[in-house]
């Protein structure tokens, strides 16, 4: 279960990969560790047709089940299920996303049997890739001390764990998308054509970058 990620490349490389985009994501600063519920850059459809990169919570709304006897809801981060009745309501391509990332972490037990990072990434230079997400605006109590809040929020899918995700994390690694033709399909295609994208990356598209670090500052 991805926790833990990086972008380290600039806002203006997320931009470039793109022919327009407003962005509204401020001065957005090398993220070399994004933990749940921090505020992260994402590229989502505008309501006039266009493209927007913007922050967002990580963390979507979690199922009301889950919320029982809780007084704050900290958010779902990954989500796998698409035929449950909570999540089908987002993945029309009004509330899809693509999460920009260079490198992101699973979980290993390390030589003392402590739990450490693994980083993965398309390659050692840690090229822009993105996870495929979705979003929505939400009112909830996110910590007690910040009350209740309205914020955008996202997550992103996962599934099977290809070879080197396996090897260490053999549940689930998230969904990643690696071309711009993916990129159009996830933001605008019909869900029947948009699910096809959940699927792992082919056996030997991923390398372990870096091991026991909770950042990832390549």
């Amino acid at each position: 279960m991805c926790n833990l990620y990086s972008v380290t490349k600039g806002q203006s490389a997320i931009r470039d990969l793109f022919d327009a985009m407003d962005d509204r994501s401020g001065n957005l600063p090398s993220m070399p560790a994004i933990f749940p519920d921090y505020s992260a850059p994402i590229v989502r459809n505008t309501s006039d047709g266009g493209r927007e990169l913007t922050r967002a919570r990580w963390g979507m709304p979690s199922p009301v089940f889950a919320l029982k006897g809780k007084k704050v809801d900290r958010g779902v981060t990954n989500v796998r299920n698409t035929k449950s009745p909570h999540w089908r309501r987002w993945l029309g391509p009004e509330s899809r996303c693509l999460v920009p990332f260079t490198s992101f972490s699973e979980p290993a037990r390390g030589p003392d049997g402590k739990s450490e990072p693994v980083w993965f990434a398309l390659n050692e230079d840690r090229p822009l890739a993105f996870f495929a997400g979705i979003w929505t605006n939400w009112t909830s109590t996110r910590k007690l001390a910040e009350g209740e809040v309205t914020c955008d929020l996202y997550g992103f899918l996962t599934t099977d764990a290809n070879d080197e995700v396996g090897a260490v994390h053999p549940k689930a690694m998230p969904v990643i998308l690696t071309e711009a033709p993916d990129w159009q399909t996830w933001l605008t295609a019909p869900w029947d054509e948009a699910k096809t994208l959940q699927r792992p990356l082919p056996d030997g598209s991923l390398q372990i970058v870096a091991q026991g670090e909770k950042e990832d500052r390549a």
